[in-house]
């Protein structure tokens, strides 16, 4: 079965996009639209912005998700998902493409979001750290042991989870988790404790704008970040996309899931490749691959 998973934050690059815009009319009637709908030209920061420009929020997550969703559309005929996927942010993407949601509602969430986690991250200093090369139960165990506010956040592959929380919690995590033989604990240069209890604030405002979008019944299942398993009810979808802003993103176990399921190429749809990189460490029996678009 084909499975099609869509990246999250960190993926963007200077040009991201424009070789979409330059050959195919869809995907320029589509960059146009996201430039109305955001109400400032985004395709002038992708085509041309800096990295500075295209790390700011408001900007990073509408620039990924227009990629993927862009890209999924040029492939026209050729995008038949079996079951889709999405990392953190990704899980909206993989939404339009399955037709759980239309591409406005799905770029205005994206935007509302954005913002929500903006304005969270400035309320109070916290961030992330990468953990690697020790079992998951000993990094959720010792987070347990830490003072102040520190979760287990990205299960990314076997040996990487990634934590999230107050900055002083998560410094004396990575400590401790040195002394328990992590062979890196690596705070990350984010401007925050995404998939953390600290990001509540922008669960609240999000949940509202989510309760009011339309979903419908998906062409096919996503395999959801906080419950690791197919769903296609939109009550449930929004549910657990409300959940994910302060939940963890199961991304190793909804890999599993979808190749217990049947899934057996994997084709990333999106800028960069940290996906295929994943699924390589997470199972190397099946394929991984990113879109190919034919001349």
């Amino acid at each position: 079965m084909k499975a099609y998973v869509f990246p999250g934050q960190g993926a963007q690059y200077t040009g991201m996009g424009l070789d979409l815009y330059e050959k195919y009319p869809i995907a320029q009637e589509l960059f146009e639209k996201a430039n109305a709908i955001l109400g400032f030209s985004i395709t002038d920061v992708m085509f041309e912005g800096s990295a500075d420009e295209l790390k700011q929020t408001k900007v990073t997550q509408p620039a990924i998700f227009l990629h993927s969703v862009i890209l999924a559309k040029v492939l026209g005929e050729d995008f038949k998902p079996e079951m889709v996927a999405g990392h953190s942010l990704g899980e909206l993407s993989a939404l339009v493409a399955n037709n759980a949601l239309s591409f406005e509602d799905g770029l205005k969430l994206v935007a509302k979001r954005a913002m929500a986690m903006q304005k969270a991250c400035e309320a109070q200093e916290s961030t992330m750290a990468a953990v690697l090369g020790l079992e998951d139960d000993v990094v959720e165990e010792t987070c347990k042991t830490i003072e102040g506010i520190v979760v287990a956040a990205n299960y990314n592959c076997p040996g990487q989870l990634v934590i999230s929380g107050e900055l002083k919690a998560i410094e004396k995590a990575c400590e401790v988790l040195k002394e328990k033989g992590a062979r890196r604990a690596l705070v990350l240069p984010v401007g925050g404790a995404f998939h953390s209890p600290l990001m509540e604030p922008a669960r609240e405002e999000l949940a509202k704008a989510i309760e009011e979008t339309t979903f419908n019944e998906p062409s096919c299942p996503v395999y959801q970040n906080v419950v690791a398993k197919a769903v296609t009810n939109p009550d449930e979808i929004k549910t657990n996309l409300i959940a994910q802003l302060t939940g963890p993103v199961r991304w190793t176990q909804c890999i599993q899931a979808m190749i217990k399921d049947g899934g057996t190429e994997f084709i990333e749809v999106g800028p960069g490749k940290v996906l295929q990189g994943l699924m390589r460490k997470i199972d190397r029996s099946v394929t991984a691959s990113g879109v190919s678009i034919e001349e």
